[in-house]
């Protein structure tokens, strides 16, 4: 599936190839919250770094969060000018990219369930509304993007 995204002011537009283009992933870490999930979550999509098509480069900034004590090697792409979010990209896995669901133009197809991740470190003001078919961890899930749409049958 062909996303094509942007910011929230235009300067930065954008579109990549999804094999996995369902947003069922919401992160609860800090990182996610406070860069990227007005309600206390994000979600990230995956996406084939190659297929990255970016028009507005020069708008771009770059985070590398400190997770214990140590800079990321996740690249959190936003625009430097109304700070939305695009996307993740992180040269430990240089055949992905991970676009945020909120930046993403493109109708986006429902998902079945939802996983809720990384809940240790959950605001306390933030409500987890998870269905009976939902997965919750309080880190990691134990199963990649990949894997839950292959689970379910919905790669695309």
């Amino acid at each position: 599936m062909l996303l094509k995204g942007s910011c929230h002011c235009q300067a930065v537009t954008f579109s990549v190839r999804s094999h996995h283009p369902y947003p069922f992933n919401l992160c609860y870490c800090s990182v996610c919250r406070k860069t990227a999930g007005g309600g206390g979550f994000a979600i990230n999509l995956s996406g084939k770094s190659k297929t990255l098509n970016v028009e507005g480069d020069e708008h771009i900034s770059i985070y590398r969060a400190v997770i214990n004590g140590e800079q990321s090697t996740g690249e959190r792409h936003f625009c430097k000018h109304c700070a939305t979010a695009l996307w993740v990209y992180d040269p430990d896995w240089p055949e992905l990219v991970h676009p945020f669901a909120s930046a993403i133009d493109t109708d986006l197809p429902i998902p079945p369930e939802r996983t809720h991740i990384m809940l240790g470190s959950r605001a306390d003001w933030v409500e987890v509304s998870a269905q009976p078919q939902d997965k919750c961890f309080d880190e990691y899930p134990d199963e990649s993007l990949a894997e839950w749409h292959q689970r379910l049958g919905l790669e695309s």
